[in-house]
């Protein structure tokens, strides 16, 4: 009876998220526009993005606010309790996107380019994830599961046991790399909303498939160690639905950006979401696209230096380089999704091989 309320959950969770997030952004975009708190161009960017100087940007509130939404009532109609794991994957989301609203008011309010500086918003950063670490382990079940592993992962925990500080460290730096791969991302109009949707989809199917093999319910060699897979599966279906509902107003030509707010939280949840479910390394070849995105500015950097000032693509992140090619901006986005959609598949492709070799 609860497997069946919680897939029904799964699908009251994205679909609330989604009629939210789809109702509730205009609200937003007219509120934002009333108060002037537009976007700010980069003066060194693309010229074709000037026109976009003005659009209303925070548009993260209204993504955080849906998942929560549809998380939160999901669970009023089901009946079903929320689980440890995914409340602090949603602190983890909460308290990022205060850092990202942090850096977005600061922009609008002196209207500029910058926010925080790169120290303040690293710092803010790991100051959140370092909590959402050690927070992970602690909480054992009556199995004595944790939330977070002290184990790396793959596609499931592997052999390799951290020393708690150890362990700590590696949720910083997976939660830094990939809020900070979200957000270079979001660069072109629905480009980072409808990579992530693809993702989170793929956390459905992973957490229904480790509920439905763990070794509670099917105890043996291939079972799954995974402390709450069933609900974090809803809570990934919640930011789904949320960034679904939002990308129909975040599509080109966007009616409103999700800012530091929706790119810090949308990030951290991946990470959060992948930690929690055992698939730490997995996660780099299900958001491939981001992992692509933020190589391509490593190598800017680095090539830059070394070369005495020479460049290996025009402009860094990579879209900006197809854009300076003179590729529309639509023609990026949907190829650079084609990218991510293949990316999730070779990810779930090495989930279940794993399980079938195994």
């Amino acid at each position: 009876m609860e497997w069946r309320a919680t897939v029904r959950g799964i699908l009251l969770s994205g679909g609330i998220s989604a009629i939210f997030a789809f109702f509730a952004t205009p609200g937003l975009i007219r509120l934002l526009a009333k108060k002037g708190y537009g976007q700010i161009i980069r003066d060194d960017g693309p010229t074709s993005h000037h026109v976009k100087r003005g659009t209303p940007t925070m548009g993260g509130l209204a993504l955080i606010a849906a998942m929560l939404v549809g998380y939160f009532v999901s669970h009023l109609i089901t009946g079903i309790a929320t689980t440890t794991s995914a409340l602090l994957v949603i602190g983890l989301v909460v308290g990022l996107g205060i850092v990202g609203f942090i850096d977005d008011w600061l922009k609008v309010a002196k209207q500029r380019s910058l926010g925080l500086n790169a120290k303040q918003k690293l710092l803010g950063q790991a100051v959140v994830a370092g909590a959402f670490g050690y927070a992970g382990l602690q909480f054992p079940d009556e199995t004595g599961l944790t939330p977070i592993s002290s184990y790396l992962s793959t596609v499931r925990d592997t052999s390799i046991k951290l020393a708690l500080v150890v362990v700590i460290l590696w949720v910083i730096v997976m939660v830094l790399g990939t809020s900070n791969g979200v957000n270079l991302t979001d660069g072109l109009d629905g480009l980072a909303t409808g990579a992530a949707v693809m993702v989170f989809t793929s956390f459905i199917l992973i957490g229904v498939w480790e509920f439905g093999q763990s070794c509670a319910i099917s105890p043996g060699a291939k079972c799954y160690a995974v402390r709450d897979p069933l609900d974090l599966a809803v809570l990934a279906a919640a930011f789904a639905g949320a960034c679904g509902g939002f990308l129909w107003w975040n599509a080109s030509p966007a009616k409103i950006f999700m800012g530091d707010v929706g790119s810090l939280a949308l990030g951290g949840a991946l990470a959060g979401i992948a930690i929690t479910l055992r698939t730490q390394l997995l996660l780099t070849v299900l958001g491939f696209i981001f992992v692509l995105i933020t190589s391509s500015v490593i190598i800017q950097v680095l090539y830059f230096k070394i070369s005495g000032g020479k460049r290996v693509f025009k402009m860094a992140p990579l879209q900006h380089h197809f854009e300076l090619m003179g590729w529309g901006e639509v023609t990026i986005v949907i190829r650079f999704w084609i990218i991510a959609s293949l990316g999730v598949a070779a990810g779930l492709g090495l989930f279940y091989a794993q399980w079938v070799t195994s």
